[in-house]
């Protein structure tokens, strides 16, 4: 009677992981010597493993004088649960009792986690020997290894051979695909599983959604979003997580905020999202309204994610005001920071203009990694301090880091804001060379710019015929920036005219064509351009300053008297002008 009672309590301490109350009842076994009994001490070792106290759970298990199959099955699916699937497998290997089904899932995953192909099919092997392959979780769980191991052949051959494959069968094979980059397939597996009449769940929706990425998914995706209002599914935080990325790849915030606000119990991964998903879509300001409605209105924890995403809103607003406010909660609550979050603070600083804060906080890092040097070489050379960067890059080789391809970009702006012709080159043709990065449109970017602006025209028009990327859209508008700068008519006219004929819908070609005639004081082929623009019925995007009033950010657009308080703002110019000796002010709307 003892026994069955101290069982089934330990056995309910399992499911509901009470560990504390567990170990009360490990005491109660001890105190009635009933430790050496198989079944109790397997209900205590299950009890240690679904608590994670893995160590503890080890310890009754090389205690036990006797072990069956339950034993080693519990111990063996324990460390496979707790993310230590090298000792689940080497548990496994030492077992001389025949595996049971639960067993071979466990050995099978526990390979899938570390990607073991060959050891994988050795339990494969073993378990169509026993008999337990076609066992459907069994099977489930080698259609998922052989899938994360990039083996989708023998994971659709498991597939094929399982007796009735279930909604688990269908989930491992569709994610798999997906994993592996071959969504179309997934999809052909979804359409497959709607023909066997077996609905979907949240995984299978998750996995899809997370797939419908490329600029001819949108469609997919809200077909998957309208099959999850059918399932109700769409109010979890599960699946709205999902869907608010999937819209925002796409910049659409408005559909991001209303799955958002269709959340019915939003966790700190739907803020995290939504927060993101803001800032992807260019709404910093809202980015920064949402983390203060999550920590004052729901008084959500935040975490590292949620604080490194709201300083690159900062950062993005150049919004000193908040992210120092940010930081200085940072100081308060969180003694051991994340790298990313130290990060994000350096790259805030420097957006904000603030070099010395943010060299001070980089200086404050208790571990850099390749980010955080990256970032405050972009940091230095954005802020026309050169040298300093480059004295950077020479530290982060001597420390014995590789750099890469973002490392390149900062040292070329470097070089470029700080007018160091000769180094930006040499740094240019080193990644090739030196470090085997080959390099893309962003550092062709810098390089152009950087010619052009040293008035090198020539050189940098030899850059553009030897590279494949050397006549897109930026190099070229970037060459004839430098042509209007330089007054170089004769190059600037034939950039132009490329340029038009690869973006006939953009006006910067004509407006930077008419600055380069002006100039040089051509007025009649300034008129012509301006004619050329006007016939092309595009309109030039207005300018406009954003700036920051009482925690609110203003937008003021060129041309633009919507505001509700201009009457106070040409009030206040007035003013000014009587007051200002000599000032003279158009204030006509």
């Amino acid at each position: 009677m003892v026994l069955e009672t101290i069982g089934s309590l330990l056995h309910h301490c399992s499911k509901t992981k009470a560990f504390c109350c567990g170990l009360s009842l490990h005491a109660a076994v001890f105190k009635a010597g009933i430790q050496a009994d198989v079944i109790v001490s397997n209900h205590v070792l299950n009890l240690y493993a679904k608590c994670g106290k893995i160590n503890f759970a080890r310890q009754v298990f090389d205690e036990m004088s006797e072990k069956n199959l339950v034993s080693w099955s519990a111990m063996i699916s324990g460390y496979d649960q707790a993310g230590e699937p090298l000792s689940a497998l080497d548990l496994f290997f030492q077992m001389l009792l025949a595996p049971n089904e639960y067993i071979f899932a466990s050995a099978t995953s526990a390979c899938a986690n570390l990607m073991l192909l060959g050891e994988g099919r050795q339990i494969h092997a073993q378990s169509v020997k026993f008999g337990y392959a076609s066992v459907s979780f069994v099977s489930n769980s080698l259609i998922s290894m052989y899938m994360k191991c990039g083996h989708s052949s023998d994971a659709l051959s498991v597939y094929s051979r399982t007796l009735e494959p279930n909604t688990v069968s269908y989930n491992a094979i569709i994610t798999g695909f997906i994993e592996n980059h071959q969504p179309e397939k997934g999809f052909e597996v979804f359409q497959q599983m709607h023909q066997q009449g077996l609905m979907p769940d949240r995984f299978t929706l998750v996995g899809l959604l997370r797939s419908c990425a490329g600029s001819d998914a949108l469609r997919k995706g809200m077909v998957l979003h309208c099959q999850t209002i059918k399932l109700g599914l769409d109010s979890t935080a599960f699946i709205g997580n999902v869907i608010m990325t999937m819209y925002s790849k796409f910049s659409l915030i408005q559909d991001v905020e209303k799955v958002f606000k269709l959340i019915e119990e939003k966790d700190v991964i739907s803020w995290n999202t939504f927060i993101a998903s803001c800032s992807h879509c260019e709404d910093h300001e809202k980015s920064l309204r949402a983390f203060i409605e999550m920590c004052n209105e729901y008084h959500m924890r935040p975490d590292g994610f949620t604080f490194a995403s709201t300083l690159s809103a900062c950062a993005a607003l150049a919004s000193i005001h908040y992210g120092k406010q940010i930081h200085a909660h940072l100081i308060r609550t969180r003694l051991n920071q994340d790298v990313a979050v130290d990060n994000a603070l350096t790259n805030m600083y420097a957006k904000c203009g603030s070099i010395g804060y943010a060299y001070n906080v980089f200086n404050r890092m208790t571990h850099h990694n390749l980010v955080s040097w990256n970032t405050i070489i972009a940091a230095f050379g954005n802020n026309g301090l050169g040298s300093r960067a480059l004295e950077l890059f020479e530290k982060l080789r001597a420390i014995g880091l590789e750099p890469d391809s973002v490392t390149f970009v900062g040292l070329l702006m470097a070089c470029n804001h700080a007018g160091m012709v000769d180094k930006g080159i040499l740094l240019f043709n080193s990644m090739q060379e030196t470090y085997g990065i080959d390099p893309e449109i962003e550092h062709f970017s810098c390089l152009i710019d950087l010619l052009g602006r040293a008035g090198r025209l020539n050189e940098a028009e030899d850059y553009t015929r030897k590279f494949p990327f050397g006549q897109d859209p930026v190099v070229l508008g970037s060459l004839l920036s430098a042509c209007r700068l330089h007054g170089d008519v004769i190059m600037g006219e034939r950039l132009a005219k490329q340029l038009l004929k690869l973006q006939p819908v953009i006006t910067s070609p004509y407006v930077l064509l008419s600055n380069l005639y002006a100039s040089d004081e051509m007025w009649d082929c300034v008129a012509e351009a301006r004619k050329m623009l006007k016939g092309s019925r595009l309109k030039k995007e207005a300018g406009y300053s954003l700036i920051q009033v009482k925690g609110n950010f203003e937008k003021f657009t060129i041309g633009d008297f919507s505001h509700a308080r201009t009457d106070e703002m040409f009030d206040a110019l007035k003013t000014l002008a009587r007051e200002g000796s000599g000032i003279s002010l158009d204030l006509t709307p």
